[in-house]
């Protein structure tokens, strides 16, 4: 029964080594296309799926074969994916504590507003070079081309997404029918080519950050459970290191004490001294 847990070890990172496969060749498969939004998830992709990959065989011969060094370098690497798995579910959680939508008067949907959202995505959102890839993936989507078909019934009676609240429609405070002054800053980027629409609105900005931010919840929560399954493989990946040690040192049931196998290079020279000077006295 010592050996459970080294079994338990090899055939999950057998499993794990086994997924990462396709991890990589859908990172591989996504340099091939041409859409922006898949060229955007390729590095993570990739970098996940490699490091899946060499942790994964790191843990399999370390415990199948008794490598030692591979599964303390497997435990290492562990550890830093715990610590580093908690830090990023407890950032998640702060920075998506703020944000959420308004209520609109006499419609289905909601519309949301930037600065509701946590500086941090603020920030991140208003970078031109990150904006500028958000917003071809939104173009190559198509999201607004069943919207801007609505008739004003449609608008009262249907609900509409974040990015479609934000990016296919003005603010619903805006008048174009009359010249007022001190309206929303949305009012005048609106544009009715399909091309424009509100892309470069704030509004549009903010309903990405509420998708980025509804996205980012689940995947806290999903973390969580992650991180108590990686403890658990952690602590039997620590007793399999410790058995690993002990068939090392053929002592399965303890820690072998002796650490000189072998005489040292004098030892036969001090043994004839020895014996000679007893011959002699």
């Amino acid at each position: 029964m010592y050996r459970f847990s080294n079994t338990v070890i090899g055939f999950l990172n057998l499993f794990t080594l086994l997924a990462s496969i396709p991890i990589i060749g859908a990172g591989l498969w996504m340099a091939r296309s041409s859409t922006t939004c898949e060229k955007f998830l390729q590095t993570p992709l990739l970098f996940i799926g490699f490091i899946i990959l060499i942790v994964s065989l790191a843990g399999f011969i370390g415990a199948c074969f008794h490598v030692a060094w591979a599964l303390w370098l497997y435990l290492f690497v562990m550890l830093f994916l715990i610590g580093a798995l908690m830090g990023l579910t407890v950032f998640g959680f702060v920075v998506t504590s703020q944000g959420g939508g308004v209520d609109v008067p006499g419609k289905v949907y909601k519309e949301y507003h930037l600065q509701n959202y946590s500086p941090w995505l603020r920030k991140r959102i208003k970078d031109p070079q990150y904006w500028v890839t958000i917003r071809a993936c939104i173009l190559g989507s198509k999201t607004c081309a069943t919207v801007i078909t609505w008739t004003p019934y449609d608008y009262l009676t249907k609900d509409l997404t974040p990015i479609q609240s934000g990016c296919c429609k003005p603010p619903t405070t805006c008048n174009y029918g009359l010249t007022i002054m001190g309206q929303d800053e949305d009012c005048y980027h609106w544009n009715n080519d399909p091309n424009l629409l509100c892309y470069e609105c704030d509004s549009c900005k903010a309903g990405v950050l509420e998708d980025v931010r509804r996205d980012w919840q689940k995947i806290s929560v999903l973390n969580i459970v992650m991180l108590v399954l990686l403890i658990g493989i952690y602590s039997i990946g620590c007793c399999a290191f410790q058995n690993t040690k002990r068939a090392v040192s053929d002592y399965p049931h303890g820690e072998n004490r002796m650490y000189k196998v072998r005489p040292r290079w004098d030892f036969y020279w001090w043994r004839w001294w020895h014996d000679r000077r007893h011959q002699l006295y």
